[in-house]
């Protein structure tokens, strides 16, 4: 694609306003068409957001990944053909791997064999944050762990940071490994990480998630944490739920019921 003068003088006085708003940076998503600026830190309605993964109804559908698919469809996630180059947003693993603290010998063998949906936690108290140099991560006021990966330096530390694996590093060029490019989300390049972001760039259209869209059983909710009204808020409290690795203080915001 060619670039004219005009063009690159617009992209380099974006590139130096980004570096100047910080956490109000902007961002640019762009096709061979289009260019068109969004605020990253742009909060839609909700005070805390959160979400519930109900293993009971995700069990139903054996082997079901619709969401997984909804989720790197929309986000131009690539596919490579060599697992050491893994990108995920979101995943499978088994109960026993994801959560190693809280299963005992009289767990059934229906929950200990099952597989358990991951994605980033968007920890109320995120390592992730603490440790990234460039501020390339950040978390807004509603709770979402936020990933600019224009402002990534490639330097890994919030991979190391993250206890959950939620993060994935561009080994390669992940351009040419997408199936079908999504023209309103951003590509990304080699040497950035890049995670779940709780769908911020449908929030702020009031759609949910795409996971959560996508789920056929409605085995994932999604909603306000602060409001004592909200849907999720009741259905935690009627129903003891899991996080993973809570003795590692992060706080997590995506909650299980087993």
């Amino acid at each position: 694609m060619r670039i004219d003068r005009r063009a690159f003088l617009k992209f380099a006085g974006l590139t130096t306003l980004a570096g100047f708003l910080g956490k109000s940076a902007v961002t640019i998503l762009a096709s061979e068409q289009t260019a068109r600026l969004v605020n990253l830190n742009a909060v839609p309605s909700a005070r805390r957001w959160g979400m519930i993964v109900d293993l009971r109804k995700c069990r139903k559908l054996e082997g079901c990944t619709d969401c997984i698919k909804a989720c790197h469809t929309v986000h131009n996630v690539p596919q490579f053909d060599d697992p050491k180059d893994e990108i995920k947003w979101v995943w499978k693993e088994d109960f026993e791997h994801a959560f190693q603290e809280q299963e005992h010998e009289f767990t059934s063998d229906e929950i200990k064999r099952g597989q358990v949906l991951l994605l980033c936690n968007h920890c109320n108290n995120a390592p992730c944050v603490r440790v990234c140099p460039t501020k390339a991560t950040w978390k807004r006021e509603d709770g979402i762990v936020m990933m600019d990966m224009h402002r990534c330096i490639g330097c890994r530390y919030c991979v190391a940071a993250c206890p959950y694996g939620s993060r994935s590093f561009n080994w390669r060029d992940p351009r040419p490994f997408i199936k079908e490019i999504n023209p309103d989300f951003p590509t990304r390049m080699r040497g950035v990480v890049e995670k779940c972001n709780f769908c911020a760039e449908r929030l702020v259209k009031d759609q949910l998630p795409a996971c959560v869209e996508a789920c056929p059983e409605k085995a994932l909710l999604f909603g306000d944490l602060e409001n004592s009204d909200s849907e999720i808020r009741r259905l935690l409290n009627a129903t003891y739920t899991l996080r993973r690795k809570p003795s590692l203080g992060t706080q997590p915001e995506v909650y299980y019921i087993v």
